[in-house]
Parts: structure tokens; sequence; C-alpha cells
């Protein structure tokens, strides 16, 4: 065995490159069914037009080189094809160089996506997938042993994302130093899922036990990872328990799965009680292979000084990438909760002219709160990008001011693209004359008021979001 090899990681290295392979299918998946609507060439904000005043410098992408809706479909049944055959294992059974290659097209591909997505793709968990895919392209394939320095690199990757995220809580909201944020977030969070609401109903202490344990699990755990097994081995399961009961609690689209995934790197495999042949002998490791990983760890360690800085600046910033590559990044997010649910609802009229008499009918979105005797769904690790943006028009005008009044046309033309990132659409057979979208205060319903209603929800009235608009009035 050569000296970067690591011995007892068979499954762990298994489980990352299934699971992160499963994550790539869901992505590409999620981009091919919503890109037309958001970003396509008749998107609510245009990739053609993003381009055309970018340059490949600042957004590296493939589509600097061309940009049609036909060639972004290409590209996410590609990366999908590819993620697919992975996570069957074809992959890993091709010759190291094929290997690699698969794993870096899939990169390649997603950074295209990614870096002509706009506000669309700005979450965290794009850039978290991005760095996690270029160390997989490192893994190696079922003939080489995992490699002891890939795996230490997705340790300390699984360290910025879970000391970071514990950093940004203790330094943003005081809820989080006095343990009372849960007292508001299982309601407040973007989309929350079938189990939020009861959740939020657990009793007052229990909200705070889960506040400290989050801080124990973020801020305590995590220097564990970098001691000798078992411990390493049982922090990341604690990690791991602590990321399913957010996947339970709430919808974070493929963030807690992808630190899940990570996370399964640091389990030995003794953990898991499965025989694992010890006459398992790999192939010699080849020699540019192994500079390769090694040139990887010092490109690492240099990149590492911006997060480092970020997480020991006062003014620690949240899910940044400190360059266009999205490699080596810092994470965190929720340093601020909201205290009240605002919700956005957009309604149309087939009435020109509004009055007393004017009937408004409510446009339904498949995950975000609206109708209040519709329970939350489960979409995580599937990413509803409308509905996540939804939720920031709901906090402030300011999120949503650069892409709300073109969604709000593409209502009055009753547009397909758009109609299809919709639950319900109250004008199947022509277009409204005019919509409006008016804000509104949610809560969960209490215990009695579920029984007496029957409802999920429920909801005041707090202002208007967008006056009516006809076609004329919006871009």
């Amino acid at each position: 065995m050569d000296w970067l090899d690591a011995d007892g990681y068979t499954i762990g290295r298994l489980l990352v490159t299934r699971g992160l392979a499963a994550l790539y299918a869901v992505a590409f998946l999620a981009a091919l069914l919503q890109f037309r609507a958001l970003i396509g060439e008749r998107g609510i904000l245009p990739a053609p037009r993003f381009l055309a005043l970018t340059s490949f410098r600042q957004s590296p992408s493939l589509f600097h080189w061309r940009y049609s809706d036909g060639l972004f479909t290409a590209v996410a049944v590609v990366g999908f094809a590819l993620a697919v055959v992975t996570v069957l294992g074809v992959t890993e059974q091709l010759p190291l160089v094929v290997c690699m290659l698969v794993w870096f097209v899939m990169w390649l591909l997603y950074l295209s996506i990614v870096n002509v997505g706009q506000v669309w793709y700005s979450f965290g968990w794009e850039s978290l997938l991005l760095e996690a895919g270029v160390l997989a392209i490192f893994l190696g394939n079922a003939d080489t042993a995992p490699p002891l320095l890939v795996l230490i690199l997705l340790c300390w990757l699984l360290f910025r994302l879970e000391f970071g995220a514990g950093l940004i809580k203790m330094r943003g909201d005081r809820c989080w130093r006095d343990l009372t944020c849960l007292y508001y977030h299982h309601e407040t969070q973007p989309m929350p899922g079938p189990f939020s609401r009861y959740f939020h109903l657990l009793p007052r202490p229990m909200h705070r036990a889960e506040v400290a344990g989050n801080h124990v699990t973020q801020l305590v755990v995590p220097f564990g990872l970098f001691l000798p097994q078992p411990v390493a081995g049982i922090a990341a399961l604690i990690m791991i328990v602590t990321q399913l009961w957010l996947v339970i609690s709430g919808n974070f689209a493929w963030l807690n799965w992808i630190t899940i995934v990570v996370a399964l790197s640091v389990v030995p495999d003794s953990f898991y009680g499965i025989p694992v042949d010890a006459t398992t002998t790999y192939g010699p490791t080849p020699i540019a292979y192994t500079v390769a990983v090694v040139a990887l760890t010092v490109l690492v360690a240099g990149l590492s000084y911006w997060p480092v800085a970020n997480m020991m600046s006062r003014r620690q910033a949240m899910n940044a990438s400190f360059n266009k590559w999205h490699f080596v990044n810092t994470y965190g997010a929720f340093g601020t909760v909201t205290r009240t649910r605002r919700e956005v609802i957009v309604e149309g009229t087939s009435d020109a002219v509004v009055t007393p008499a004017t009937e408004w009918r409510e446009y339904e979105f498949k995950g975000k709160p609206g109708d209040v005797r519709r329970r939350p769904r489960q979409y995580a690790p599937y990413h509803l990008r409308l509905d996540w943006l939804m939720w920031f028009a709901g906090i402030s005008r300011d999120y949503a001011a650069g892409w709300f009044p073109r969604f709000a046309g593409k209502l009055l033309e009753n547009d397909p693209a758009i109609v299809k990132l919709l639950r319900h659409n109250p004008f199947p057979d022509e277009p409204p004359r005019l919509v409006r979208a008016r804000l509104f205060r949610y809560r969960f319903a209490t215990r009695a008021e579920r029984r007496a209603t029957g409802q999920w929800w429920m909801r005041e009235e707090v202002g208007d979001f967008m006056m009516p608009m006809a076609r004329h009035d919006l871009p």
C-alpha cells in the first residue's frame, strides 16, 4: 500500500461517491425542469442577456461560447445521465483517467449552469456541491485505494461547513445566544416541511435544548474530526444525526444531504459491522495520480486562507465564494432568524378595471405556503427555486426588485414555462387582465385552531406588495 493510501475507508468512499452522484442527479434534474422559466431565452432573467454583460473571467461557463435553450437542455441531460451511471456504480469500474474525467465533466457542466443562474443559483449548497465535486474527481476508482489526502480534504470541508455555520449564529442574532431562535425558526424557515408544524409546537424547553445541541454539534464536535478513530467517526455520526433532524424538520434542498454524504467519508469501515474483505488488494497507485492528489492538497491549503480569515473575522460573511470556480468556500446560514412569517400572495383577475365586485383568484405555488388548508410538502433534496425566492420577497421588496415584475408579466401572458412551476393556475383558458400581490402574516395553527378549522396555517393581511398591474405596466 502506498503511504498516501487510506486503510479502512472502502465503504466510506463508496457512499461518498454514490451519494454525491445522486445529488448531482437531483441538481441537474432541477435545472432541466426549471431553467426555461427562470433563465431561458424567454425566462424571467434570460441567460443570454446576462452573458452579454459578463465575461468568461467574471463567470466561467461553457455558455459563453454559445447559449441556446436546446444546448442548456443537452448540458443538463448529459450531466444527469453521467450522475445516474455513477450512482449505478459504472463510473468506478472505468479506468482511473476515465473515471476522473466523468467526475470532471459533471463538475464543469454544473459550474456552467451555476455561473449563469444569477439570483436563482445564489445559494450556498450550489457552491458546496461544486466544491465536493472537485474533491470527488480525485477519490479514485475501484482499482485504487482510497486516497488519504482527499479524505482529509473532505474532513476539512466538513469542518468549515459546520464550524462556519456555528460561528455565524453566535455572532449573529441574539436569539442564538439566549437559546430562543427555535421559538420561531421552524415556523419562519424558507419552506417548511410536513413535520415543521409539529416541531414548532414542541415545548419551549425542548426548543432551547435543540439550540444548545446545535451549538455543541457545530462549535465543539467539529474539532473531534481531526482526532484518532473512533473519536473522529463518532463526531461525524453526531453531525449526521443532527442533519437528519434538520431533514425531518424542514426543506433545505440538498444542504443537509450533502453534509451527511461528506460526513460519511470520516466514518471507518469498522463502524458498519459489515465484513470488508481484508484480502482486497488495490493496484499500484499511479505516480501521476499521486502527484495530482498532492497538488490538489497544496492548492486547497493555499486557498484556505480566505475562508479561515473569514471565520476569524467579526464581519464573517455567510455562504461566500472567494473565486468564480466555487472552490474552497466559506459556509454558514441563518445568522439572523425572522420572528414572523410574511408571505407574498399573488392573485389575478379577468376584469380590466378593479371594482368592489372584482373577483381575485389566487395562484398556488408547489412548496411555499399559500392555501391555509394545505399541509406543507416534502421536496428536499429537490430545490424549488422560485418558491425560495418568494420567501426572500416576503422579507423585503428589495430582494425581488430585479425579477418579480417580470414574473408578474409572465403570469399576464400565461407563459407555459412559468405555469409549470406553479401548483395551480387559476386562469387555465386565458391569461388574467390584471395581477396583484398582497402581503400576509402566516403562522402555524395551534392544536385547538387545527381541530376547529382544519387549517394548517392561520393568516392575516398586512398590506400590498404590488398594486394591480396590466401587461403594459410591466416589463
